[in-house]
């Protein structure tokens, strides 16, 4: 299950977001959008999970936890429209 994760701070890199998740179980992979000319952090990222049930309590657990000093937002990634 694909996972959005939002209002992360500008410090968090993807090994401390995967960190973050494998509390909850295997995750497959951990990405941090940047800003393609500054290369900085845009505030949100995606985690890829190998089990939905996993997935479904790392979204539970997280979402609301502060990461780095901040309220992270997670829920379920949508497909772009």
């Amino acid at each position: 299950m694909n996972i959005y994760v939002g209002n992360l701070s500008y410090g968090v890199d993807e090994n401390e977001l995967k960190a973050a998740f494998e509390e909850y179980g295997a995750v497959t992979s951990a990405r941090i959008i940047t800003d393609k000319y500054s290369g900085r952090s845009k505030g949100f990222g995606f985690v890829e999970m190998e089990d939905d049930d996993a997935a479904k309590k790392a979204i539970e657990g997280l979402n609301g936890r502060a990461l780095d000093n901040r309220e992270i937002k997670v829920n379920e990634a949508r497909p772009r429209t």
